[in-house]
């Protein structure tokens, strides 16, 4: 597969990248983080992480139930065993990411070995760890994943991309176009996603940023930005890790700055009067990443001053 022939853009990508950089600057500017606030966000986000990572692959608890067993230990009356374990395992590799990210880290196969061995400890334990040995098919997928012989090969030269030859990409865009290679390559037997939503966040953390979490609301967007991606074009792909960056973003520096309140539904400000978009329109915006905004549940939350600078900028 010819991957410099990949398109890697969308409409307003460089404005979106410098809108997230300008918050990534603004976060660091507020470190050192004191320890009780630097918990409370990583305690959240790392629920979500969990909740949303496990429920993409079709795991039914719920975020309140994935809290009980995480933090409380609970188990919970008709859910299976193996569904207390993903919460459990997943919760432990977050640990793991945590402890080796460093700015100096270099990503290796033995770390992302690890990281699928704890996936799937207590589940799988045959496979944990350890590279597929016979081809495999994908549910959904417009693609086969390559000969098991080849992923050996194929995992290693991905770090090589990594590694070496990507260090001029921006590390959004970068961390995006690792996750759909390793996705492609499907170098496991089960629990390749969730292993991938972890190694390209810990890629996203040893460069500064908070942990992109992928919204189980919007799986469907995702699969089919995978499949898009199969076929060249990262634009959904990337624009969904965009979104996802932008939004942990906006959460650490809200929780810190106090400006949550800024957020407002996109209906409410449809109906100030200074503005003279649709709610519709704004959405569009949104969803596309061409204004600051991020997404809560299945909601849209963006500021005045958002769609203004927007308004500013293209003259509309």
């Amino acid at each position: 597969m010819s991957w410099k022939k990949y398109n890697y853009h969308f409409n307003g990508l460089e404005t979106a990248l410098q809108r997230i950089d300008d918050k990534k600057n603004r976060l660091e500017q507020l470190r050192p983080i004191p320890p009780y606030a630097l918990r409370n966000i990583k305690d959240s986000l790392n629920l979500e992480w969990t909740y949303n990572s496990n429920s993409i692959e079709g795991n039914t608890l719920t975020l309140h139930e994935t809290r009980m067993i995480i933090e409380e230990g609970f188990t919970i009356k008709g859910k299976s065993l193996r569904e207390h374990f993903e919460a459990v395992n997943h919760q432990e590799a977050i640990e793991f990411i945590e402890k080796i990210v460093h700015k100096k880290y270099t990503l290796t196969l033995k770390d992302i070995l690890e990281t699928h061995a704890l996936i799937l400890q207590k589940i799988e334990r045959e496979f944990a760890g350890k590279y597929r040995t016979s081809g495999v098919r994908i549910a959904g997928a417009n693609f086969i994943p390559p000969n098991a012989k080849e992923v050996k090969i194929l995992m290693e030269e991905l770090l090589i991309w990594t590694n070496q030859e990507a260090k001029n990409l921006h590390p959004v865009v970068k961390a995006c176009i690792f996750h759909h290679r390793f996705v492609w390559i499907h170098p496991f037997f089960d629990g390749n996603g969730r292993t991938v939503r972890l190694i390209y966040n810990l890629l996203l953390m040893k460069k500064g940023y908070t942990p992109a979490i992928i919204l189980r609301n919007d799986r469907k967007k995702y699969y089919t930005a995978l499949n898009r991606a199969n076929k060249g074009n990262y634009d959904k792909l990337l624009l969904l890790v965009v979104q996802a960056v932008e939004r942990s973003l906006d959460i650490y520096l809200s929780f810190l700055n106090n400006t949550h309140d800024n957020y407002q539904s996109i209906a409410s400000i449809a109906d100030d009067e200074n503005i003279p978009y649709t709610q519709d329109y704004i959405s569009l915006l949104a969803r596309q990443g061409k204004i600051d905004a991020y997404k809560e549940g299945r909601n849209w939350l963006t500021t005045k001053e958002a769609v203004l600078n927007y308004m500013n900028r293209t003259g509309n």
